[in-house]
């Protein structure tokens, strides 16, 4: 099950204009140079901002995620022949050897079942050449970051060309540590219709992850900052041994 944010195709369509601001993934742009990233693996996709912006430096990128919806959005933008889009789960992964597999935003912890996560952990693995890296942030539980998730801090009406005036907002549902739930709900003025999308997030701790990661053999190489996050999220950097 994908949320509607991502698997609903009006509100897919709404993904990027709600969030243009993509300067977090400057950080993942600068790593795959710094790895020399010939080959990378995008694991939660979505509509493809962070593959396409690798394809256009030239990158050999596959996108994965299980929203169909999303990859539709993401097919249709320039440039978009130039990724392999697969969708579904980590455990949907063809044999790879990428030098580089990635998990940008909120991809790690939207993975909020234990085991769909150790499949994901294996399934990078398993995707990578020996000596590739395993990158991805998650946000440090430390900084409850749920207690900024309101109406109050995240109401606003945005004008979409081609969609019209759309308002959107987040309130907080419940906080059950390590998961917490939240709905965003989006108002349409062209039509007046009002559609909700409901997402778990699960809150890791860092000590949690770098096991994770040792368990399934990884080297973990460094836990960074994330430089538009400072304080409040770990990039963890694992490789491949």
């Amino acid at each position: 099950m994908t949320d509607d944010c991502f698997g609903h195709p009006r509100l897919a369509a709404l993904y990027d204009p709600l969030d243009p601001d993509r300067s977090d993934l400057d950080a993942y742009l600068r790593m795959a140079e710094e790895f020399g990233a010939h080959r990378v693996l995008d694991i939660g996709c979505g509509t493809g901002v962070f593959a396409l912006l690798l394809a256009d430096r030239g990158v050999d990128v596959v996108g994965i995620d299980p929203a169909r919806a999303s990859l539709d959005v993401a097919r249709a933008k320039p440039g978009g022949e130039r990724v392999r889009w697969i969708c579904g789960d980590a455990t949907a992964i063809p044999p790879l050897k990428v030098d580089l597999a990635t998990m940008t935003a909120n991809a790690a912890q939207a993975i909020v079942d234990p085991d769909t996560w150790q499949k994901t952990l294996r399934g990078a693995y398993e995707a990578l050449r020996p000596g590739g890296h395993l990158v991805f942030e998650t946000r440090d539980p430390a900084g409850r970051a749920w207690e900024e998730w309101t109406r109050e801090n995240s109401y606003r009406v945005t004008e979409i060309p081609g969609v019209g005036s759309v308002e959107s907002w987040v309130q907080l549902i419940e906080v059950s540590r390590p998961l917490v739930t939240f709905r965003w709900t989006y108002v349409f003025a062209a039509d007046g219709q009002v559609l909700t999308s409901d997402s778990t997030l699960r809150f890791r701790e860092r000590e949690e992850v770098e096991a994770d990661l040792v368990a399934h053999g990884y080297i973990v190489q460094d836990v960074r900052d994330a430089p538009d996050r400072p304080g409040r999220e770990f990039v963890f950097l694992a490789r491949r041994p």
